[in-house]
């Protein structure tokens, strides 16, 4: 499978397909440096994209899920999807769908998928990565875990991607934004072009740093 082939396809997910192009461009170049890291594969059409440009480079991507969906996914909230529902579990479970794409594409030597949440997931975490992709629980909570969590494994040069980024809260849940104005604030990430909804961020290294940031933290 190509990049152009997956718009043609019928895969759930709240990814548009700009956004989707940037994160494979992303993760191609990403994957040059080490393993990419994505936290909500929901029923894999993220997964598809960065996937697809970690097989480029022979590369791998970590996708952090328990596949259970997120607090709006569950019967009775907006974005309940029946079909995502397993009756005989009276449970939502997503990783039946996300399996068959990964398998569809070809991604079975690329994709790596943890089936957890994102907090036991990290729990014992060591490996560097080049590439974060936040997407997971759009709770305070839950998001700012997320960041918290894990971008201290991003290596310099590394990129940062959120999604659902919306300034105006009128346009949807802030939690995202919220993480990304952090990071932002932290002085940590140069600031790259947003695609609609999607922040990306690369990391900088010591050398980079603002001299400003330093003079202004009470050692």
């Amino acid at each position: 499978m190509k990049i152009d082939d997956i718009d043609a396809l019928t895969v759930k997910g709240f990814l548009d397909a700009a956004e989707g192009k940037r994160l494979y461009e992303l993760a191609r170049e990403a994957s040059l440096r080490g393993p990419v890291l994505e936290i909500g594969g929901y029923c894999g059409r993220s997964t598809l994209y960065l996937g697809l440009g970690c097989r480029e480079n022979h590369g791998i991507l970590y996708s952090v899920d328990h596949h259970r969906g997120s607090e709006e996914q569950q019967p009775g909230q907006e974005y309940f999807d029946p079909d995502l529902f397993d009756e005989r579990e009276g449970k939502v479970d997503t990783f039946r769908f996300f399996r068959r794409v990964v398998e569809q594409a070809g991604l079975g030597d690329t994709v790596v998928a943890i089936v957890a949440p994102s907090a036991a997931a990290v729990r014992m975490w060591s490996t560097p990565l080049a590439m974060l992709f936040i997407d997971g629980g759009h709770t305070y909570p839950a998001a700012f875990s997320d960041y918290v969590s894990w971008t201290c494994h991003l290596v310099p040069g590394g990129i940062l991607a959120v999604h659902d980024i919306f300034p105006d809260a009128g346009q949807g849940g802030q939690a995202p934004h919220y993480i990304y104005s952090l990071a932002v604030a932290s002085g940590l990430y140069e600031e790259l072009p947003m695609v609609k909804t999607l922040g990306v961020l690369r990391r900088r290294g010591a050398s980079d740093i603002p001299a400003e940031l330093f003079s202004k933290r009470d050692w």
